[in-house]
């Protein structure tokens, strides 16, 4: 037997571990959750870590999931042993070679984590779409319902391909499996080198192409022979499966652990039975275990392994004879189909079997909780030969096709001890726990699961860490929902969300909160004292934050918590526990210097003296914190039954008919949601302040806003609604307004004020100070009064309505001041398509949408098709505009020649006369024949109405629209390169905004083309070794694509400049602009700042290319960008994911800082080349 080290880890780290053992090559390319494999594996390789074959593994990433399944392709054709790891999308844009590779018989295994594919809506979470779509391609698909299973089941496909020919498809569930941390036995390379048959690996290696034995790859069947080319490898497949369940034994024999193609669990006389596959099993065996000994029930299960290819022998031979009914659970829809893949093929695979009842049902879709009670149900459902096509997990009543959830039940395991916390992002909430599992697990006996559940905002979202462990296995594969411990790490969350809802009698709860001993117990909701009291819970508050800026680690609070939750706990020894916390956090931080370390050990040390115990009274006191009011009083639809279940963490609740059909939501709706998150917000000094709106134009929330107001529209402010005398605007006064309940607290406008006329301060004291009145009054008054600004001044722009606000974008985000500004500009004629991508998800994640509309109900229309698609689908967007201007001049154009409403042939004319303007004269002439419509249509004759009605049918085209296509690095640069490089070339008029973070920002900050030289970036652990690609260097070579690089940090008028100039250029264009991101390891309230310093340094080059001068015989680049007046390296020792790689590999740091002072210097050589022209 194997010896096997017991170590806690996640499922990518599991299937990570094994792909890496086998492997010589690994063709990647980022896609969540999938992503954490190849960091893995691409980490190891920089390390130096060897395979079983004595080498690292050539890790190589792709500019898209197409291009690495093309590279597995060829690398296995050439006999290299090759994997990938992919997700969702990916999967699917991997298909057509996954078809080839099958079809070549080329042995592989590829590691999903199975993830909802984009539908009407795009989600990361876990479900079994992606792999049912890929079900006819020829591979094999291996099921794991656990990270165990990830481990073990991986080594199985890597010996079983090489003995089949047939390619794998490992998979578990995205994020229940992929991100969960067990305790798992880990199978060490020696164990696997011995069971590897090197002989069949070097079979494969003798089919590879190979010039010495010259051989062709078919290119072309004809209809007279590919036919039977598809029907000659039956044989394979046929007998696949017993070789399979072969390997199983084969790999339990080595390692204690046995395996089948299918597994029955449950009664041996059952006569229910559930068929099931994915984490699904593991919580239906608990379920089966607790009810048939608890209640004396016989149920069953089967748990699918293999699922192609599928063995009618196989399941059939453990299938009980007892069983009369089954139910098979599917975790996917497949619309319009008479059963779900799994159901169909139990059905064909029992279709000789008498008197056996089947039903099939739907489950889990994008993670949806699937719990015990919900198992029960099912088995309630099929002992009432119910009927099929059930949901279970959601409330149907539109087709009334879900299962009541009647009976609660716990199946948790007695001992288990659960935990729930509450955390921010970007506040170290979720690093601390996993830490905190893995102390447990490698340090103790005890069986430990922790699994990590988000939001879709960014660095500012809502996290909760679900945390077990106990003597016993853990199998529960769903959330806890029965506390013996809950920690709140933000004491805003009080009164907006059922913190304690499900604590158990005497449980603990910590608090992170700057309230006293005396204040704390008196600043909770009343539910949540009535519940400590009457289940006397243990109290715990400290002040984490107050701790965390004394020692320097600003709002990260991770380390605090996680000491206190030691100290109380009593999980570990004291002691011991100190000691591992601080070894933790030396391995942890060691990266980032010893100065971070330090401030962590300092931190841990701090806890112990700050961690208070509350006293609790044995009566309810007077004083209590009311639940916050999440909407408007009053709301109804739309707002009360979807938006505030969702805000307030309820969103299971909501029905099916309370969703939209096709995608759409409603806009302007982020401002409902005054999070209040930070604890510290900008206060205006009026006295100091200049009104030059600079904080206004940085701030990427749109949460500090000026506005000119008539002495007149004040006689009803509040009286702390302070204003001044408006320079440049005679008879107005100015107000600078901070939305308290709406800032994130970054910083950025205190830093970016000239006057320093912002200080940050406790947000206690500015709500004190009456700021949410101001503001609410403050909303009310006119937008867009711009006195004597221009509106596309820096100035001027400020006073335009943001038509981005609010977003769940990062604290100090260097995306959303773009397109802020850019809303302010064009905003109220928009469309615009965004690439999938963190613009995507802080922009458009439902319910509550941050593009707004203004005061006349305009606005941004936003969509979101793909990632890789992103430039043709604001391309077709441009094409049906101009379908529809087309249709609409030719309707005016009719008209002008026949008898209708003078005044309204008056405004066709003038709209002709003017087909292109946007200007306030084309917007009210739009606005009239609008108005003259109606009357016209009713008196039309004969011959006009049909014109007439196609003219008001299109009126809202009248104005030109504005066509963006808005995405980041990723995009421009890699997976849509291909797409955007057409459509700038047809030489339509669409405007492109590239928010270049220079890493794929949303999916953890992987290395795209974008990324510089000398960068760490995942996927690039020992520093990119590459420049940077040129984007608008290779966009200008068209000579008729205008093209900009802007970083308005460094220059902001150049930045407007720009998007003026591409907005006004009828053509394509191009704007590329810098957004610092905290992947790049800064402070980024210093955001701002470092554009500033990258333009000052070189490291990022201002300038315009403008094909309209070339018209007019002048130079159409201009250089924006002054000669570089600091070192490169300067600026790059700034940043950690440069200056960190001097700690890890100094001499490849020293080799990049060289090569990196000679490429940016002739980079902007070359630039003053061109403008010198």
């Amino acid at each position: 037997m194997a010896n096997q080290k017991k170590t806690t880890m996640d499922g990518n780290a599991a299937a990570a571990h094994v792909a890496y053992a086998f492997s010589d090559v690994a063709a990647i390319y980022p896609i969540t959750p999938s992503s954490g494999m190849g960091e893995l594996a691409d980490a190891w390789a920089a390390e130096g870590r060897k395979n079983i074959n004595g080498t690292t593994v050539d890790v190589i990433e792709l500019q898209s999931e197409a291009g690495a399944a093309g590279a597995v392709h060829g690398s296995l054709s050439a006999g290299a042993v090759t994997t990938t790891f992919t997700a969702s999308q990916g999967l699917m844009l991997m298909l057509p070679n996954m078809h080839k590779i099958a079809g070549e018989m080329l042995p592989a295994v590829f590691y999903v984590t199975a993830r909802s594919l984009a539908a009407q809506s795009l989600s990361i979470f876990g479900d079994h779409s992606d792999v049912m779509a890929a079900r006819n391609t020829g591979f094999a698909f291996l099921a794991c319902n656990s990270v165990q299973e990830v481990m073990d089941l991986s080594v199985v496909a890597q010996l079983a391909t090489m003995k089949t020919s047939i390619p794998f498809v490992v998979f578990f569930d995205g994020f229940r499996t992929s991100h969960e941390l067990q305790k798992i036995n880990v199978i060490d390379y020696e164990t696997m080198a011995e069971l590897n048959d090197p002989k069949l690996v070097e079979k494969f290696r003798a089919n590879a192409l190979n010039p010495e034995k010259p051989r062709v790859k078919v290119g072309q069947h004809s209809p007279d022979v590919y036919f039977q080319g598809r029907e000659s490898t039956n044989k394979f497949y046929q007998g696949a499966t017993d070789v399979i369940a072969e390997t199983m034994k084969q790999v339990g024999d080595k390692i204690g652990r046995y395996y089948k193609p299918f597994e029955y669990v449950g009664h041996p006389e059952a006569e229910n039975v559930i068929v099931s596959m994915g984490s699904s099993c593991e919580t239906i065996e608990e379920t089966i275990n607790y009810l048939n000994d608890k209640r004396d029930m016989k149920l069953g299960l089967i748990k699918v392994r293999v699922y192609r290819p599928f063995s009618t022998k196989h399941f059939t031979e453990v299938l009980p004879k007892s069983v009369k009914n089954i139910a098979v659970l599917d975790r996917t829809k497949e619309p319009g189909s008479i059963g779900e893949p799994l159901y169909l093929d139990v059905v064909s695979a029992l279709k000789d079997r008498k008197d056996t009842f089947i039903i099939g049902g739907r489950y889990g879709l994008s993670s949806k909780e699937f719990t015990p009670t919900m198992v029960l149900a099912v088995y309630k459902h099929l002992m009432a030969k119910g009927f099929h096509g059930f949901t279970v997990g959601i409330e149907d009543d539109v087709t009334h096709l879900s299962l009541p959830l009647d009976e609660e039940i716990n199946t948790v395991p007695e001992g288990t001890i659960s935990l729930k916390f509450w955390g921010l992002g970007s506040d170290g909430t979720v690093g601390a726990n996993q830490n905190s599992i893995k102390i447990i697990g490698d340090n103790t006996d005890l069986n430990v699961q922790g699994y990590f559940q988000y939001d879709s905002k960014k660095s500012g979202g809502i996290t909760r860490s679900h945390l077990r462990f106990g003597k016993a296995p853990i199998h529960s594969q769903y959330l806890v929902a029965k506390e013996d411990f809950v920690a709140c790490h933000n004491q805003a969350f009080i009164g907006r969300f059922d913190l304690l809802g499900g604590i158990k009698e005497g449980g603990v709860f910590l608090l992170n909160s700057f309230w006293s001993r005396d204040e704390a117990f008196n600043n909770l909701t009343r539910d949540m004292q009535k519940t400590i009291i009457d289940k006397k819970i243990k109290f715990y508050n400290i002040d984490a934050l107050k701790i965390a800026e004394e020692v320097g680690l600003g709002g990260r609070i991770n380390t605090v918590m996680q000491t206190a939750f030691f100290l109380i706990s009593g999980v570990l020894d004291r002691e011991e526990a100190m000691k591992l916390i601080k070894e933790a956090a030396v391995k942890t931080y060691g990266r980032r210097g010893e100065k971070v370390v330090q401030m962590n050990l300092n931190a841990i040390d701090k806890t112990s003296e700050a961690l208070v115990q509350i006293d609790v009274p044995a009566t309810l006191p007077e004083e209590y914190a009311p639940m916050k009011q999440l909407v408007p009083e009053g709301s109804t639809g739309f707002v009360k039954d979807v938006i505030e279940p969702i805000m307030r963490e309820e969103g299971n609740q909501i029905k099916v008919s309370q969703m939209t059909t096709d995608g759409y939501a409603m806009s302007g709706t982020a401002k409902l949601e005054k999070r209040r998150v930070s604890p510290f917000v900008p206060r205006w000094n009026a006295e100091l302040c200049i009104q030059c709106n600079q904080c206004a134009f940085v701030c990427p929330h749109a949460a500090i806003r000026p506005k000119l107001v008539k002495e007149e529209d004040l006689k009803d402010a509040p009286e702390s609604f302070n204003t001044l005398k408006a320079i440049g605007a005679d008879g107005y006064r100015y107000k600078l307004q901070v939305y308290v309940d709406d800032c994130q607290g970054c910083k950025v406008c205190v830093n970016e004020c000239p006057r320093q006329a912002l200080e940050m301060m406790p947000i206690e004291e500015e709500l004190e100070r009456g700021e949410v009145a101001n503001y609410q009054y403050f909303e009310k008054l006119s937008y867009d009064v711009l006195g004597n600004s221009k509106e596309d001044s820096v100035k001027g722009s400020q006073f335009k309505q943001p038509l981005l606000e609010f977003s769940g974008a990062c604290a100090g985000c260097g995306e959303t001041p773009y397109i802020k500004l850019i809303t302010q500009l064009y905003g109220d004629r928009m469309i615009i398509a965004n690439a999938t991508g963190c613009s995507s998800i802080w922009g458009g994640t439902f319910p509550t949408i941050p593009y707004a509309v203004n005061q006349d109900g305009r606005g941004p229309a936003w969509a979101n098709s793909l990632f890789e698609d992103n430039a043709e689908y604001g391309f077709g967007m441009r094409l049906a505009v101009d379908s529809h201007r087309k249709l609409l001049k030719q309707a005016m154009t009719v008209m002008m020649d026949k008898d209708i409403n003078p005044a309204l042939k008056e405004a066709f004319g003038y709209a002709l006369e003017h087909w292109n303007d946007v200007d306030d004269a084309a917007r009210e002439n739009q606005m009239k024949i609008k108005a003259l419509l109606p009357e016209a249509i009713k008196n039309a004759c004969a011959g006009c109405v049909g014109h007439l009605d196609r003219i008001r049918v299109l009126q809202d085209y009248i104005l030109e629209r504005s066509i963006w296509c808005f995405g980041g690095d990723g995009w421009a640069y890699d997976i849509g390169y291909g797409g955007l490089d057409h459509v700038l070339a047809s030489n339509k008029n669409i405007n492109v905004l590239v928010l270049d973070t220079e890493v794929y920002s949303n999916t953890g900050g992987q290395a795209s083309k974008s990324t510089p030289l000398g960068s760490i970036a995942r996927f690039a652990e020992a520093g990119k070794n590459t420049n940077k690609k040129d984007l608008g260097m290779m966009m200008m070579s068209y000579g008729y694509v205008y093209v900009a690089s802007i970083a308005m940090g460094a220059n902001k008028v150049q930045a407007i400049n720009a998007i003026k100039e591409a907005e006004a250029y009828p053509g394509p264009s191009i704007i590329i602009s810098y957004a610092p991101c905290i992947n790049h390891g800064i402070d980024m309230s210093h955001a701002q700042i470092r554009q500033k310093k990258a333009v000052e340094s070189g490291y990022w080059v201002l300038y315009r290319y403008n094909p309209l001068k070339a018209q007019e015989g002048k130079n159409p680049f201009t250089l924006d960008s002054k000669e570089p007046t600091m070192p490169v390296t300067e600026f790059l020792k700034g940043e950690r994911r440069y200056a960190g790689l001097e700690a890890i590999f100094p001499e490849r740091f020293e080799n990049f800082q060289d090569m990196s002072k000679v490429f940016y210097k002739e980079r902007y050589l070359k630039y003053k080349e061109l403008a010198d022209k």
